[in-house]
């Protein structure tokens, strides 16, 4: 039996997820969290094989929620679902110790078989993303400049990108407004772009916000 953690902001998406779980006699639901630090309540305190977390869950960002469940529960396999592409987050997840990125179009039936395969120790990604990651070494000099960031600059440069001043910026991520103002800067020098406004047009022409 793969025990599974369904974390989810959303109260329908996990009702649905624990609907086509619960049609699979091969697997369980120990539990659902709608916030980073409920997630790693329940961690805490049931066994649990896999977890299924969510992209945009509150109370902390994604990469540092998915850095702190491998460091805290080396053994739990992470399969992401998202409704973002996979071009904006399926590699980060992936470098970040996720062992699967599944987006919320795919069919129910894709879904058990994703969980399968990484509840086995595999990985799990689309036919598209898989050939996209053997050819990156091949691309590396053709990819677009956000896709060269680091976690956390890409995470400021969405910020930024969606309108908010460095105040706000810094009280979201947790970071002082002399830290952000600095990735600011660092952003234009290695994007080749010059104002804040290049930073929202850049974010909205490549739909990092979709």
């Amino acid at each position: 039996m793969i025990r599974l953690a369904i974390a989810d902001d959303h109260p329908i998406v996990r009702e649905g997820l624990r609907r086509i779980v619960s049609e699979d006699g091969g697997l369980s639901v120990a539990g659902e969290a709608s916030t980073a630090r409920e997630l790693f309540r329940l961690l805490a305190a049931v066994a649990v094989d896999l977890v299924l977390l969510d992209v945009s869950m509150p109370g902390a960002t994604f990469i540092d929620t998915l850095r702190t469940l491998r460091e805290r529960h080396p053994t739990v396999k992470v399969l992401v679902l998202s409704a973002f592409p996979e071009d904006q987050w399926a590699l980060r997840a992936l470098q970040s110790g996720a062992s699967g990125y599944l987006t919320k179009d795919h069919s129910p039936e894709q879904l058990v078989e994703a969980i399968r395969r990484v509840a086995c120790g595999r990985r799990y990604v689309s036919e598209s993303m898989a050939e996209r990651l053997a050819g990156m070494a091949v691309e590396s000099r053709t990819r677009a400049p956000h896709e060269m960031l680091s976690d956390r600059e890409f995470e400021v440069l969405r910020a930024l990108g969606s309108g908010l001043m460095v105040k706000e910026v810094a009280r979201n991520l947790g970071l002082s407004t002399k830290t952000v103002s600095t990735y600011r800067a660092r952003l234009l020098e290695k994007m080749g772009l010059e104002s804040k406004a290049d930073l929202v047009r850049y974010v909205s022409t490549h739909g990092l916000l979709n």
